[in-house]
């Protein structure tokens, strides 16, 4: 089935990144940016990242987009458009409105912001065009990552959520839906938490920014890229994740009071996020599914050494 165009409205970094991902799953993109003289650069950018991708018909792919300064030859008979603009409230909000006028209303306006919130976005607007607007925030770069938080506002309309999950999801990425608006969402939070507590352990002497860095690459990212922190914590012990809660959250409590936060995993929250992992994996196939994420990590050391 043919999908409508899609117009990417930003042509820096993350604009190209989403020019490339629709692109290569056969959609039809306008890049818009209004300096005109960003667009030859922006052209050259997209053009280096194909290179290694191995595309059958890079050119092809090349062909499906195209650069314009111009914003209402952009936004001509799209059915999606992902605003990647600077972070800044003022520019998003006016690009969002301008953008509004000239496009159907059953067209998402999908923002690619990494914190603002869709509500925010959405304030000082019409009903009718807050309820199109939504974040659509991808892990960096999305043609390579196939996340996408799909962040809508208490004013987003249930069929607009709909059509930019689909959307999203028919060029390849996975989804996930984001129940609640919070600043930073999901993706940038787990990070900022990390990055965090990585300048704390430098800042205090305990390791060096390269040791820290190893223990990411060669440990919990090589795992974290098989199985997310959940299921790591219900397959390090027998008995799952509840026993793991047992036997380490005190530790975790008593880590997380170093750095003034008091979180502590509550019996109930611990009840929650186990009912969650045993209604996705029932105990009698837990050595199974130990065994299944030993073998991905063989493949990946097994790749490792090829590279």
């Amino acid at each position: 089935m043919n999908r409508p165009p899609v117009a990417v409205l930003g042509a820096g970094s993350i604009g190209v990144s989403f020019a490339i991902l629709f692109a290569c799953s056969g959609v039809d993109v306008a890049v818009y940016d209004p300096v005109a003289a960003a667009l030859p650069r922006a052209a050259a950018d997209l053009r280096e990242r194909l290179k290694p991708l191995g595309i059958t018909d890079p050119a092809d792919t090349e062909a499906r987009v195209r650069f314009t300064s111009d914003l209402d030859t952009a936004l001509l008979g799209v059915g999606f458009v992902q605003e990647c603009a600077p972070e800044r409230l003022d520019v998003k909000q006016k690009l969002l409105r301008q953008t509004a006028i000239r496009t159907a209303e059953e067209v998402p306006l999908a923002s690619s912001s990494s914190a603002i919130v869709a509500s925010r976005l959405a304030e000082g607007l019409d009903t009718a065009i807050a309820a199109r607007i939504l974040v659509g925030h991808p892990g960096n770069p999305p043609y390579l990552l196939p996340v996408i938080e799909v962040v809508p506002s208490p004013s987003t309309a249930g069929p607009i959520t709909e059509r930019a999950v689909a959307m999203y999801r028919a060029a390849g990425l996975r989804p996930v839906l984001v129940r609640r608006e919070v600043e930073g969402f999901v993706f940038n939070r787990l990070q900022g938490a990390l990055l965090r507590e990585a300048y704390c352990l430098v800042r205090d002497g305990v390791a060096s920014v390269d040791d820290i860095d190893e223990v990411v690459r060669s440990g919990l990212g090589r795992r974290w890229s098989v199985i997310g922190p959940f299921e790591t914590a219900d397959l390090n012990t027998r008995g799952g994740i509840e026993s793991h809660a047992d036997k380490m959250g005190p530790a975790y409590q008593r880590m997380g009071a170093e750095r003034g936060q008091s979180d502590p995993w509550t019996p109930e929250l611990v009840a929650e996020v186990t009912a969650q992992r045993r209604a996705l994996l029932d105990l009698d196939d837990w050595d199974e599914r130990v065994r299944w994420r030993d073998r991905q990590l063989i493949r990946l050391r097994e790749a490792s050494t090829t590279v």
